[in-house]
């Protein structure tokens, strides 16, 4: 146990049977998965228009097509990757999952039409649902009970790493490649294509530097819908529900900020201030790009802090945070003024405080050998939240104001902490002991 103890990576104590090459595997995973799941929905517009050549007027119907095609893919698979990864080990699902996220990317540019796209985006977002689960999972899987908080804290900082190389280098893919002479399909095809090669890469590295130690031998014998319903009867536990009520905010409050913030900053700017579409672009992304620098920056320090507070009490103080954070946005009146931007610090806060404090605490009461199927539902929670959420918050953008999206996630968040106040005394940890004894049945 001495042994196993002093085994760490950027302070993480290292799990029984997982060594610092694992762990760092663990990181680039976070770093290269959120990179390309961030990428490819960035990139949409343009194969719309330079590609397909969609009227801008129908470009909104399409996107949304992408998007709901996308989450319905997503809400079918997920808990399925997390019994097989209960069945089969985490491996096989991280490969599978970049291995189909390189298929979508490398012929998204080449589709025919918008039902192709559909079609594409749907083998993409397949790929999406077993990286957003296994992250989640081998990220409490490599490191002890004591570094789990901060474990979600350091993959957090790596994702948002990943999500800015994205927005800030890989889109500009297509206009370097316009530049040096290519026409907008040549350009676009090409710079897919490269990042897809890049992508199987990752996946060819994952095979080699994931671990292959079985997190429970007694899953390999259970079929796969018992592994389900047991991911689902976790629910029981008023931890596990509170994990799974925490992660229907948090990653509503994610497609929130990406979708309706930067929506929100355009259409001002355009249709108030009569700035152009590329200055309104820009002005959106400085605003969104704010909200995501201080989510990297304060990611570790939630981390911390779920290892120093019990990891319910730091989920009820993080979406207490994020739902006071959104809320925020019933005060601005003009987007582009300084008060936005104060909005937008807040908003990355509580939507970082939100996503990294979820995670530790299923893991914290979810046994082992159930583990990747508790966070297949605990996924599934997140993109049924997203559904919800940006589709109420649609209607509400253009029938009452363009803070409803935020609002809404901000009274979800505050359901979540009323549901936390009520049952946080009701909480048992269980304890890595009682993990093992189950793990050896």
């Amino acid at each position: 146990m001495a042994a196993s103890s002093s085994r760490r990576v950027l302070g993480l104590q290292l799990a029984d049977g997982i060594g610092r090459g694992n762990m760092w595997a663990c990181l680039t995973m976070a770093f290269a998965a959120t990179m390309v799941i961030s990428f490819l929905p960035a990139a949409q517009p343009y194969i719309l228009s330079g590609v397909l050549g969609v009227a801008e007027d129908d470009q909104g119907k399409a996107v949304g097509l992408l998007g709901v095609a996308a989450e319905i893919a997503m809400i079918a698979s997920l808990v399925w990757y997390g019994a097989l990864a209960d069945r089969f080990g985490r491996r096989p699902v991280v490969v599978a999952g970049f291995a189909l996220c390189a298929l979508g990317t490398a012929l998204f540019p080449f589709a025919g039409n918008t039902t192709v796209l559909v079609a594409l985006r749907v083998v993409f977002a397949l790929g999406v649902a077993a990286l957003s689960g296994m992250l989640s999972t081998v990220a409490v899987d490599y490191v002890r009970d004591g570094s789990r908080g901060r474990s979600y804290g350091l993959v957090g900082l790596f994702s948002g790493l990943g999500a800015m190389v994205a927005v800030l280098a890989l889109v500009r893919l297509p206009v370097i490649f316009e530049d040096r002479g290519m026409a907008p399909v040549d350009a676009a095809r090409v710079s897919f294509l490269i990042i897809a090669a890049v992508v199987l890469a990752v996946a060819a590295l994952m095979w080699s530097t994931l671990s292959t130690v079985k997190v429970s031998a007694t899953a390999e014998r259970v079929p796969l819908t018992r592994l389900v319903k047991e991911g689902v009867a976790l629910a029981r536990d008023p931890g596990v529900a509170l994990s799974y009520a925490a992660a229907f905010v948090a990653r509503a409050d994610l497609a929130v900020v990406a979708g309706f913030m930067s929506l929100w900053v355009f259409d001002y700017a355009t249709g108030e201030r009569g700035m152009s579409t590329a200055e309104a672009l820009a002005r959106g992304g400085a605003v969104v790009g704010i909200a995501q620098t201080v989510a990297v920056v304060a990611a570790p320090l939630f981390g911390w802090l779920g290892d120093r507070m019990r990891r319910q009490d730091v989920l009820i103080l993080a979406q207490a945070v994020a739902a006071v954070s959104y809320l925020s946005t019933l005060l601005i009146s003009d987007p582009l003024g300084s008060g936005m931007m104060m909005v937008a610090v807040l908003v990355g806060l509580g939507e970082i405080a939100a996503i990294t404090t979820a995670g530790p605490l299923l893991a914290q009461q979810a046994p082992a050998a159930v583990r990747g199927s508790a966070y297949g539902v605990q996924t599934l929670c997140g993109a049924v939240g997203i559904l919800v959420v940006s589709g109420l918050g649609g209607l509400l953008y253009d029938a009452w104001r363009p803070a409803a999206p935020f609002v809404i996630s901000g009274v979800s968040g505050l359901l979540v902490v009323a549901f936390g106040l009520a049952v946080r005394r009701r909480v048992t940890p269980l304890s890595e002991e009682r993990e093992r004894v189950a793990a050896a049945a």
